[in-house]
């Protein structure tokens, strides 16, 4: 039996539209990182983007278990001395509400170029309204 490698003319993308409202952050972006890698698909190889378009909308209303929304940091650094910045998870939701989502789905995904070609393919809005409409998306439950 031979091993068949999909090449880039058979690969076939699709775009998924995933609600955030009430969902937990981590579900989602597991859900979202797979989707964007290929892994629910038959023609799934690691070493190639195989993977679907995903809008996720409403990120503003994503869901945080436990203490996270009280404790959770989020960190950068600028480059300089002195230059960490923290902000807290409801400070975030506030300002930056894809942000958070952006982020969890990145740590998700692989650390290479094939992982920032999959992210690329990553939308995140923090209210119901999306500009992808022309392609016709299907909506996905969580």
């Amino acid at each position: 039996m031979k091993t068949v490698v999909p090449s880039k003319q058979e690969i076939v993308r699709q775009w998924h539209v995933i609600d955030a409202d009430g969902i937990v952050l981590g579900r989602l972006a597991s859900k979202a990182a797979s989707l964007l890698m290929g892994k629910h698909k038959p023609t799934y190889t690691p070493y190639i983007d195989t993977g679907d378009h995903v809008v996720v909308v409403n990120a503003a209303k994503i869901r945080m278990t436990g203490n996270k929304e009280d404790q959770k940091m989020y960190r950068w650094h600028s480059g300089y001395p002195g230059g960490l910045r923290e902000v807290g998870a409801k400070q975030m939701r506030l300002t930056r509400p894809a942000k958070m989502i952006e982020e969890a789905i990145k740590g998700m995904l692989p650390k290479n170029k094939l992982g920032k070609q999959m992210y690329r393919k990553l939308q995140v809005y923090a209210d119901a309204q999306h500009p992808h409409q022309a392609q016709k998306p299907t909506a996905l439950a969580v």
